[in-house]
């Protein structure tokens, strides 16, 4: 492609207006050449038809001036809109339109980066539903495995029935909350999900959380602990998203411990409460850190899926704590353990 694909005609506006000038300036002077020569009345009629004359030709080139600037521009525009232009600074105007050609390269930055997204969004769209219909496939395909198996004749064996039910109870569950954790991340991302924001008691906020989840640390041997904090903070956030957020962390971190302690505590700087939440677990890996809040992004897909993992946790997590404008951090030691913390204000 040429360097530059676009050029105005040669007779720039300012070479217009310096020829009409020269021409009426030669004309003055004859005419005043002729004054002392002509009769007067003669030459006053003739300078008003020399004038009327030089009105009309320099409409007629004016306009054409014009008429070449609003096709080029035209071509300009169409060019950008059907995406057959390689560079912005292949959009060249004469220096009295260097503001609109200014404009118009700012419009097509704005233009690839619509194009760019859309076709980021439609990418993201197609791997989500991928993973979705991937995801609701297992469990509901493990349900009608066991429900056929019962309505053969496993219905009427007592050693086997009870135990396919629990089985298909247990798919039922995982389906239910999948489904739940695709509505709240849906409404996230569409910014249907209200925030109320408001000063909450960080403490009694996190020793209720921590109460909801003693017994499942009970269950695989694993201390629970919270460190206490200053009983009076108050942090800043949507307490019941927050909630939300907090319990995925906690719940993440007794799966991935078999052996140790889950801690939660507040690191409370100036003007900042950080809640952390830390494992003795099996860790992640230095190359899966980037991407553990992609949505389905499973560090250990069997192991997660064996402990009824969605593979949206950490998502929701994300995105309710941006919303807050704050980051979720992560540092974790591959086989040693994780610490997901996160910054409120005070």
């Amino acid at each position: 492609m040429k360097k530059y694909l676009f050029k105005m005609t040669n007779f720039s506006f300012d070479k217009f207006t310096k020829t009409l000038l020269l021409l009426l300036s030669a004309n003055i002077m004859f005419f005043m050449l002729l004054f002392f020569y002509v009769d007067k009345t003669l030459l006053a009629i003739g300078v008003i038809f020399l004038f009327i004359f030089c009105f009309f030709i320099s409409i007629f080139f004016y306009e054409k001036f014009r008429q070449k600037e609003t096709k080029s521009l035209i071509d300009i525009i169409k060019t950008i809109r059907e995406n057959k232009l390689d560079s912005p600074f292949n959009i060249n105007l004469p220096p009295n339109l260097k503001e609109l050609q200014d404009e118009i390269r700012l419009m097509y930055y704005q233009h690839q980066n619509y194009i760019a997204n859309l076709k980021k969004l439609e990418r993201v769209r197609t791997e989500f539903l991928g993973n979705v219909s991937h995801e609701l496939r297992t469990p509901i395909f493990a349900i009608q495995g066991f429900i056929e198996t019962l309505l053969n004749g496993a219905l009427e064996d007592p050693k086997v029935n009870k135990t396919f039910l629990l089985k298909a109870a247990k798919h039922t569950s995982h389906l239910n909350n999948l489904l739940n954790d695709l509505i709240d991340i849906s409404m996230i991302e569409s910014g249907e999900m209200r925030m109320s924001f408001r000063y909450f008691n960080v403490y009694d906020f996190l020793s209720e959380i921590i109460k909801l989840y003693e017994e499942k640390a009970e269950k695989k041997g694993l201390k629970l602990s919270f460190y206490e904090c200053r009983k009076n903070l108050q942090l800043f956030g949507d307490k019941n998203r927050l909630k939300q957020a907090v319990g995925n962390l906690i719940d993440n971190a007794i799966k991935y411990t078999e052996l140790g302690e889950v801690k939660v505590y507040v690191i409370e700087e100036e003007k900042y409460g950080i809640i952390c939440v830390e494992d003795t677990g099996i860790g992640i890996k230095e190359e899966d850190l980037p991407r553990i809040f992609e949505r389905f992004y499973r560090v250990d897909k069997e192991r997660s899926r064996s402990q009824g993992g969605t593979g949206l946790g950490l998502a929701i997590v994300k995105h309710i704590i941006e919303a807050h404008g704050s980051k979720v951090d992560v540092k974790s030691e591959f086989g040693k353990g994780s610490v997901f913390s996160f910054a409120l204000k005070k």
